[in-house]
């Protein structure tokens, strides 16, 4: 079937700095008038497959807000959706699911706002845009990163320039791998190394002076990173698939993670901070809405025939950190969780997709330790000890069991969280587990933050190191100026269905790719 691209604003239009298009889409608008509400923080979207969409916004205060949805720039078809109250208790941001849209069609979408106090007080209005997945074949365009504004390194003058990079290539929709903010990094206005200035963080605000403890200041860290121009830009024209890791709440969290020895936090339990720490990620992401778990993060999105997304949360299910040595899959064990864990065996069982993208905050195979000064404590899945099966690996091993078993085909697995990129083939031949199909895994990240790595592969599962770029020996926590941000661009061709996977960095510099064939997933 004939492939086609997909409509979009020109490469110029989405160029942060001179945009017309994208400044008039992303950039909050400013009233004309004091009385005004104002839209504080742009648009966002998210979660769209063929018939609907995630939609976001956010007042500078109580306001009903009116919607609409287009499928012309002009909005001269417009449908009028039903409006929303803007409230405090949701510090102002309101979300919707926009649905009963048509497939493969450019969404356009505009906001605006009255005062409840007065409602003769209306805002300009805000616009962005999507696209609805496909219902038959065509060329599909996504682009996946993690880490945003995390180690100190927060919006300079240039800002977060990952985000224009990203942008340029227009993708369908962005997977943010988790590590979406860093509630647990506080900021400083200048950062020195050897008595040089080599940082300036020229947009600051008080909640990223301290670590995130009450649920505003949580809800602060989000806001934060929205005032830098090219989050802004890309949001109104890109829709985020968003998943979390640690730093949302604080740094390697677990139910067993222990606060009172650190002098930064008054508030000591770790499940109160979770709990704020996930209301802020769903009110200021345009992430969906599960009634059966209304904080879910994992999920399922299907992006047309050749496409389905299925999102881990490989922290909120998890045991406490530890050695990780266990013989069974049990509550000390686990990191999927057993819900979880049949969730997606049977989703992937049941997927008619020519690809099973599975989006996981945090790599299999590399060595994240919990204690990195003793290197103890398995913080990811791999325990670090090279041989069977063990720990949270047993979880991993049945999922790969039953892949193979099952004679699901087609799976590649999307991640970030080390900060630095790589490529790793699965190769049972190499493994001490061996009853799996090999399989690839891409890593990518930062978008705006410290960078480190490479981490030491695991060899439980044979990944083979195929590419990698990080720092030099003996440096870490670069800062984004040193260049080592990086995001990874994926390509599936409407005609042959291959997929190709490209490693980007910053500078939009293509670092490494490779095309894999569907069905066997060779190169």
């Amino acid at each position: 079937m004939t492939s086609h691209r997909i409509l979009r604003p020109s490469r110029r239009a989405v160029l942060a700095g001179g945009a017309a298009f994208a400044a008039s889409l992303a950039m909050p608008a400013i009233s004309r008038a004091a009385s005004r509400p104002v839209f504080t923080h742009g648009v966002q979207s998210g979660d769209v497959n063929t018939r609907s969409g995630m939609i976001w916004t956010r007042t500078d205060r109580p306001a009903r807000v009116m919607m609409e949805v287009s499928t012309t720039e002009s909005f001269a078809d417009a449908r009028t959706l039903a409006p929303m109250n803007a409230l405090p208790d949701s510090d102002m941001a309101v979300k919707r699911l926009v649905d009963d849209l048509p497939s493969d069609q450019d969404i356009f979408y505009r906001f605006t706002a009255a005062d409840l106090s007065d409602i003769n007080a209306v805002s300009e209005p805000i616009i962005g845009q999507f696209r609805t997945a496909p219902t038959s074949r065509r060329n599909v365009r996504f682009a996946w990163s993690g880490d945003t504004a995390g180690q100190g390194w927060g919006i300079d003058d240039d800002g977060m320039r990952t985000y224009a990079t990203m942008a340029q290539h227009r993708p369908d929709f962005f997977i943010h791998s988790g590590d979406t903010i860093y509630a647990d990094g506080p900021m400083q206005d200048e950062v020195e190394k050897d008595g040089q200035l080599i940082w300036k963080n020229t947009t600051l605000t008080d909640d990223k002076r301290k670590v995130a403890e009450t649920l505003d200041e949580y809800r602060g860290q989000w806001k934060y990173n929205m005032m830098d121009e090219h989050v802004l830009a890309m949001n109104a024209i890109c829709p985020t698939f968003f998943q979390w890791d640690d730093h949302e709440v604080v740094n390697n969290w677990s139910a067993a993670k222990d606060l009172f020895s650190d002098d930064r936090y008054s508030e000591k339990s770790v499940h109160v901070l979770a709990a704020r720490a996930a209301r802020a990620f769903h009110e200021m992401t345009p992430i969906s809405y599960t009634p059966s778990e209304p904080g879910r993060v994992y999920r399922k999105i299907s992006y047309g025939p050749m496409l389905d997304v299925f999102f881990l949360d490989l922290r909120s299910y998890r045991g406490p950190n530890g050695a990780s040595m266990q013989d069974e899959i049990n509550e000390q064990s686990q990191i999927l969780g057993a819900e979880q864990l049949a969730w997606l065996k049977r989703e992937l069982a049941g997927s008619q997709a020519t690809w099973k993208v599975i989006a996981c905050d945090m790599p299999i195979g590399l060595i994240v330790w919990d204690n990195w000064k003793e290197q103890a404590g398995a913080e990811a899945v791999a325990n670090g000890d090279h041989g069977p099966a063990k720990g949270r690996e047993l979880e991993f091993a049945e999922l790969l069991r039953f892949i193979k078993t099952a004679g699901i085909t087609n799976t590649v697995w999307f991640t970030a969280d080390v900060h630095y990129t790589a490529a790793h083939f699965y190769n049972p031949d190499k493994a001490q587990f061996q009853d799996f199909d090999p399989f690839w895994e891409f890593v990518s990240g930062p978008l705006h933050a410290g960078s480190f790595g490479p981490n030491t592969l695991d060899g439980t599962f044979g990944p083979e190191v195929k590419f990698v770029k990080a720092p030099p020996a003996g440096q870490a926590n670069l800062p984004p100026s040193a260049g080592l941000q990086f995001f990874g661009l994926v390509d599936i061709d409407g005609d042959t269905q291959q997929m190709t996977v490209r490693l980007m960095d910053r500078a939009d510099q293509e670092l490494w790719s490779v095309t894999l064939d569907p069905k066997s997933g060779a190169i």
